[in-house]
């Protein structure tokens, strides 16, 4: 198993940034698929983004393109969100999760992850 765990999230200023990481421990040695999801309140969980293993494919969700940028740092076991020109409906509690799979592969459906971090509240004022 791997555990998971947020970080970074707060409280910001529309147009603002924030950078959230998600620190991985356990079954390290593992090539997991990465991805981010978020959850607004009242709404259903959604894609954010996800990156492969070697971090050579990522694809983001069409609200965040532009704006946003994951990456990883395997040697950590560390993925990062960066999260640029940010609007107020980007608030949400964000989470990472992780997928094992072919290496090289990414994901966009939450059923594909096994493993879920506890999230890191985002909120962006206006």
């Amino acid at each position: 198993q791997v555990q998971l765990v947020e970080s970074g999230g707060g409280l910001v200023q529309a147009g603002g940034s924030l950078r959230l990481s998600c620190a991985a421990s356990g079954r390290t040695s593992t090539r997991y698929t990465m991805g981010w999801f978020r959850q607004a309140p009242g709404k259903e969980r959604e894609f954010v983004a996800t990156i492969n293993w070697s971090g050579g494919s990522t694809d983001y969700a069409d609200s965040v393109k532009g704006r946003f940028t994951v990456s990883r740092i395997n040697a950590k076991n560390t993925v990062y969100l960066e999260m640029n020109s940010l609007k107020p409906e980007d608030t949400a509690v964000y989470f990472c999760a992780a997928a094992e799979g072919p290496w090289g592969a990414i994901y966009y459906s939450g059923y594909e992850y096994t493993y879920w971090g506890q999230g890191t509240q985002v909120t962006v004022s206006s």
